[in-house]
């Protein structure tokens, strides 16, 4: 069952303080059609902090171009308790980045794979991941995890990435739950 969250943000970054997700797909649409040739990397991923009576939640959004850039922003969820068991949690977090990834239908993929298209034998890309906020080392607290988590972005049609490739969750969307 999930939480109930007590406060979802609009999606923000430094620029723009509200967002819905239809003006956040048309910063990715126009942030990819400002240079069509390039190899692009659409990725999603979430974090969490337990803070004293609450938890906080931050799934970030990241278009990266290849050496070009990235345009990124992020939604905040509060679920008004300590969320202290980790498997909750990291399904929670997984939750929330799967009802993004959920948003970008195929109509959407589309657009975004027709800017590239014409471009694909000059060596333009397009692809998506969900970043997992977890570990495979036999330390980390969260491989035992993996499996799970991995095939629920596999489910989806996303390419998973898991620590320490999973920045979008464990650094960009981390900087925000503090």
């Amino acid at each position: 069952m999930k939480p109930s969250p007590v406060y979802v943000s609009p999606y923000l970054n430094l620029q723009k303080s509200a967002m819905s997700f239809e003006e956040v797909f048309q910063h990715i649409l126009e942030f990819m059609q400002s240079n069509p040739k390039g190899k692009f990397k659409l990725m999603v991923g979430t974090d969490s902090q337990v803070h004293k009576s609450h938890t906080i939640f931050i799934s970030g959004i990241v278009i990266q171009q290849e050496g070009n850039g990235v345009w990124a922003c992020i939604k905040k969820v509060l679920i008004p308790r300590k969320m202290t068991h980790l498997h909750e949690r990291i399904s929670y977090e997984l939750s929330l980045t799967e009802e993004i990834v959920s948003l970008f239908t195929e109509e959407r993929k589309n657009k975004l794979i027709n800017v590239v298209l014409p471009h694909v034998y000059e060596g333009s890309a397009f692809s998506m991941e969900g970043h997992i906020d977890i570990g495979a080392g036999k330390r980390n607290k969260t491989s035992e995890f993996v499996k799970e988590m991995v095939a629920r972005m596999e489910s989806m049609g996303v390419e998973p990435k898991i620590k320490p490739n999973a920045f979008v969750a464990s650094s960009y969307a981390n900087r925000y739950t503090k």
